[in-house]
């Protein structure tokens, strides 16, 4: 299988290039609304070892998986912000690694990871209520998709939030796993 490789960007992008078509759907709408609500399969019964489980040195826990999410939300909100203030704004890509902030969101435990997390979505979900017509049709940069409008932000935004909620699934069963494996 053959993948196009990301597009080069154009500097000339208009703050409001995007057609009047541009809306956040109810489909949207529903995913913000009720995505998180996965966690309550994610991490139901999990003890704080298997959440703290690194399936390797350098590789994330489920627990830091889990403050990821609720930092990258936090940082979202920020980014949705320069949208509308600024013209087409490039959004460059956020490395936990090279954010000042990450070691002490890091080290959150799961319960206050889990409390920022809900409270970043509260706060999105009011964002978007507010958003007026014109607001959705504003843009920003990204580098390797280019332009984007607000509702295709919001999709990236929920499939990188999918993939980590997927991610603390996979982390938990390896840690079962491991610990299984010890007791045998």
């Amino acid at each position: 299988m053959c993948l196009a490789s990301p597009r080069a960007v154009d500097d000339s992008v208009s703050p409001r290039q995007a057609d009047d078509s541009v809306s956040v759907s109810e489909s949207l709408r529903a995913r913000l609304e009720t995505q998180l609500e996965a966690l309550d399969v994610v991490v139901a019964g999990v003890t704080r070892d298997l959440l703290d489980a690194r399936p390797a040195p350098g590789e994330w826990s489920a627990r830091e998986n889990l403050a990821h999410l609720a930092r990258h939300s936090t940082v979202f909100l920020e980014r949705l912000d320069r949208i509308l203030r600024e013209d087409a704004p490039r959004l460059g890509r956020y490395r936990a690694e090279d954010d000042p902030e990450w070691r002490q969101w890091a080290s959150l435990s799961v319960e206050e990871a889990l409390h920022r997390l809900k409270d970043a979505r509260h706060r999105l979900i009011t964002w978007v209520s507010g958003l007026s017509r014109d607001d959705v049709r504003r843009v920003a940069v990204h580098p390797s998709f280019g332009v984007m409008t607000i509702p295709q932000w919001l999709e990236f935004f929920l499939l990188h939030e999918a993939h980590h909620l997927y991610t603390v699934m996979l982390r938990v069963a390896e840690a079962r796993h491991a610990a299984s494996a010890a007791t045998r």
